[in-house]
Protein backbone atom coordinates (compact mmCIF):
# COMPACT_ATOMS: atom_id res chain seq x y z
CA UNK A 1 0.00 0.00 0.00
CA UNK A 2 2.97 2.23 1.17
CA UNK A 3 4.80 1.23 -2.28
CA UNK A 4 2.45 2.04 -4.37
CA UNK A 5 1.17 5.65 -2.77
CA UNK A 6 5.31 6.25 -3.10
CA UNK A 7 5.39 5.37 -6.87
CA UNK A 8 2.65 7.73 -7.18
CA UNK A 9 4.47 10.43 -5.84
CA UNK A 10 7.59 9.05 -8.28
CA UNK A 11 5.73 9.09 -11.18
CA UNK A 12 4.35 12.54 -10.28
CA UNK A 13 7.73 13.68 -9.72
CA UNK A 14 8.59 12.12 -12.82
CA UNK A 15 5.84 13.88 -15.13
CA UNK A 16 6.57 17.25 -13.24
CA UNK A 17 10.05 17.50 -13.72
CA UNK A 18 10.07 16.56 -17.61
CA UNK A 19 7.07 19.19 -18.32
CA UNK A 20 9.37 21.68 -16.61
CA UNK A 21 11.85 20.81 -18.85
CA UNK A 22 10.16 20.94 -22.07
CA UNK A 23 8.55 24.32 -20.67
CA UNK A 24 12.37 25.34 -20.48
CA UNK A 25 12.78 23.78 -24.37
CA UNK A 26 10.08 25.82 -25.00
CA UNK A 27 11.21 29.13 -23.59
CA UNK A 28 14.63 28.51 -25.03
CA UNK A 29 13.85 28.23 -28.88
CA UNK A 30 12.25 31.60 -28.10
CA UNK A 31 15.09 33.30 -26.68
CA UNK A 32 18.21 32.19 -28.15
CA UNK A 33 19.68 34.11 -31.28
CA UNK A 34 20.48 31.91 -34.15
CA UNK A 35 19.13 28.26 -35.00
CA UNK A 36 22.01 26.06 -33.95
CA UNK A 37 21.24 27.43 -29.92
CA UNK A 38 17.35 26.82 -30.95
CA UNK A 39 18.16 23.55 -32.44
CA UNK A 40 20.56 22.74 -29.11
CA UNK A 41 17.84 23.66 -26.65
CA UNK A 42 14.93 21.56 -28.27
CA UNK A 43 17.25 17.96 -28.00
CA UNK A 44 18.73 18.16 -25.34
CA UNK A 45 15.97 19.64 -22.72
CA UNK A 46 12.56 18.21 -24.79
CA UNK A 47 14.05 14.83 -25.43
CA UNK A 48 15.19 14.58 -21.80
CA UNK A 49 11.56 16.18 -20.76
CA UNK A 50 9.65 13.63 -23.21
CA UNK A 51 11.60 10.61 -21.70
CA UNK A 52 10.73 11.89 -18.07
CA UNK A 53 7.47 11.85 -18.90
CA UNK A 54 7.44 8.49 -20.16
CA UNK A 55 9.57 6.96 -16.93
CA UNK A 56 6.13 8.84 -14.96
CA UNK A 57 3.52 7.32 -17.18
CA UNK A 58 5.62 4.02 -16.27
CA UNK A 59 5.80 4.71 -12.85
CA UNK A 60 1.76 5.36 -12.58
CA UNK A 61 0.80 1.98 -14.01
CA UNK A 62 3.22 0.12 -12.92
CA UNK A 63 2.32 -2.73 -15.50
CA UNK A 64 5.45 -4.73 -17.29
CA UNK A 65 3.84 -4.25 -20.62
CA UNK A 66 3.96 -0.60 -19.47
CA UNK A 67 7.34 -0.67 -18.94
CA UNK A 68 8.47 -2.69 -22.09
CA UNK A 69 6.71 -0.12 -24.68
CA UNK A 70 8.09 3.37 -22.17
CA UNK A 71 11.75 1.43 -22.44
CA UNK A 72 11.12 1.30 -26.61
CA UNK A 73 10.02 4.79 -26.48
CA UNK A 74 12.72 6.06 -24.58
CA UNK A 75 15.46 4.27 -26.34
CA UNK A 76 13.77 5.19 -30.02
CA UNK A 77 13.92 9.50 -28.34
CA UNK A 78 17.90 8.60 -27.59
CA UNK A 79 18.55 6.91 -31.00
CA UNK A 80 16.64 9.18 -32.95
CA UNK A 81 15.98 12.81 -31.61
CA UNK A 82 20.06 13.66 -31.50
CA UNK A 83 20.63 12.31 -35.06
CA UNK A 84 17.48 14.04 -36.44
CA UNK A 85 19.29 17.13 -34.66
CA UNK A 86 22.85 16.81 -36.13
CA UNK A 87 21.33 16.70 -39.60
CA UNK A 88 19.58 19.31 -39.66
CA UNK A 89 22.26 21.88 -38.25
CA UNK A 90 24.38 20.45 -41.03
CA UNK A 91 21.81 21.27 -43.79
CA UNK A 92 21.27 24.84 -42.00
CA UNK A 93 25.31 24.78 -41.95
CA UNK A 94 25.54 23.71 -45.82
CA UNK A 95 22.90 26.14 -46.42
CA UNK A 96 24.71 29.03 -44.88
CA UNK A 97 22.32 29.96 -42.40
CA UNK A 98 23.90 32.85 -40.11
CA UNK A 99 25.39 32.29 -36.63
CA UNK A 100 24.67 34.63 -33.57
CA UNK A 101 27.30 37.23 -33.36
CA UNK A 102 28.04 35.95 -29.99
CA UNK A 103 29.62 32.47 -31.51
CA UNK A 104 33.09 32.06 -30.98
CA UNK A 105 33.74 29.25 -32.97
CA UNK A 106 32.88 27.44 -35.76
CA UNK A 107 33.98 23.91 -35.80
CA UNK A 108 32.20 22.44 -38.73
CA UNK A 109 33.80 25.06 -41.11
CA UNK A 110 37.33 24.74 -39.27
CA UNK A 111 37.32 21.07 -39.93
CA UNK A 112 36.02 21.37 -43.47
CA UNK A 113 38.55 23.85 -44.06
CA UNK A 114 41.32 22.33 -42.56
CA UNK A 115 42.23 23.85 -39.73
CA UNK A 116 41.14 25.31 -36.19
CA UNK A 117 38.42 26.31 -34.55
CA UNK A 118 38.38 29.54 -34.98
CA UNK A 119 35.62 31.54 -36.68
CA UNK A 120 35.91 32.91 -40.54
CA UNK A 121 36.51 36.19 -40.96
CA UNK A 122 33.25 37.91 -41.98
CA UNK A 123 32.61 38.87 -45.22
CA UNK A 124 31.72 42.80 -45.68
CA UNK A 125 28.45 43.72 -46.94
CA UNK A 126 29.99 46.94 -49.04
Amino acid sequence: MIADHLLQWLALLAMGAGVLLMLIAGLGILRMPDLYLRLHCATKSATLGVGLLVVGVALWRNEYPVWVRCLVVIVFLLLTSPVGAQMIGRAAHRARVPMARETLSDDLAAAEAGRGGECPPEESES
